[in-house]
Parts: structure tokens; C-alpha cells; sequence
């Protein structure tokens, strides 16, 4: 009856999906493989430097961040140190753990450019509870 058969419109459509940028994105695991924590939740990390990163406009502030090199791979990326003087309370060759900072589509969050992802553990300690007075970082 029709023009092409339901196994020719089913293959058809298999064909066509490719050309879906998402579609093609979750079928070759693109996210994983370009993600430096690979795909795991967190990730931990040795300090390497502090660096501040303007926000961009209509803001105009100097976000606080650190370059954090991943210990599992070897893979540098920047972090945002989220807290009022939270940058304080971390060191060079301090050992963090990582999260992303939940932008859209695991992209940068708000007004920080490039950045995706946030400090959430200081030496084992959170940063949080540094910032509001509630833990010590350990001394060695």
C-alpha cells in the first residue's frame, strides 16, 4: 500500500538519528570521554595554583579559583572555591575533591566563564564547615 515498507521506514529512521547531534553525542560516549573526571560524580585533586577569573557582564567581580590537577589521570582543570574567603583556607599542593558546579548540560554555572566545577573538600575536610568556623584544616 504504502511507499516503503515498515522495516524500510524503521531502518530509515535508525540512519536519520545520526544526524541528531544528541543522539549521536550518547551513542559514542563523547560526554565521558572528553569529561576529565570520566564520568564519575567527584574527583580528587592536588592544588597547583590560585587564580582569580572575572565574572562575566552585567557582573564585575573576581571569582575565587584554583587549578587542580586530577590525581587519576593527570587532567588540569580550574575549580571555583564557592564561600565568602573560602580561598583562604586552601594552600598549593593542598589535596581537594571536586564536583561539578551544576551548570546546564554539566556546563559553566552562572557568571564564571569556563568553569565546571567547584571545590567541595579541603584535606579531607569540608570547605563549608571551614568557612563557617565549624572544622580545622589538619596540620601535618
Amino acid at each position: 500500500m504504502g511507499l516503503y515498507s515498515a522495516r524500510k521506514m524503521r531502518k530509515k529512521r535508525q540512519e536519520q538519528r545520526w544526524s541528531d547531534i544528541d543522539y549521536k553525542r550518547r551513542m559514542l560516549n563523547l560526554k565521558e570521554k572528553s569529561d576529565p573526571l570520566e564520568g564519575s560524580p567527584q574527583g580528587r585533586g592536588i592544588v597547583l595554583e590560585k587564580r582569580v577569573i572575572e565574572a562575566k557582564q552585567p557582573n564585575s567581580a573576581l571569582r575565587k579559583c584554583v587549578r587542580v590537577q586530577l590525581i587519576k589521570n593527570g587532567k588540569q582543570l580550574t575549580a571555583f572555591a564557592p564561600g565568602d574567603g573560602a580561598i583562604d583556607y586552601i594552600d598549593e599542593h593542598d589535596e581537594v575533591l571536586i564536583e561539578g558546579i551544576g551548570g546546564a548540560k554539566a556546563g559553566p554555572k552562572g557568571d564564571i566563564p569556563t568553569v565546571r566545577y567547584q571545590v567541595v573538600k579541603v584535606n579531607g575536610v569540608s570547605l563549608k564547615g571551614l568557612v563557617e568556623g565549624d572544622a580545622e584544616k589538619p596540620t601535618r
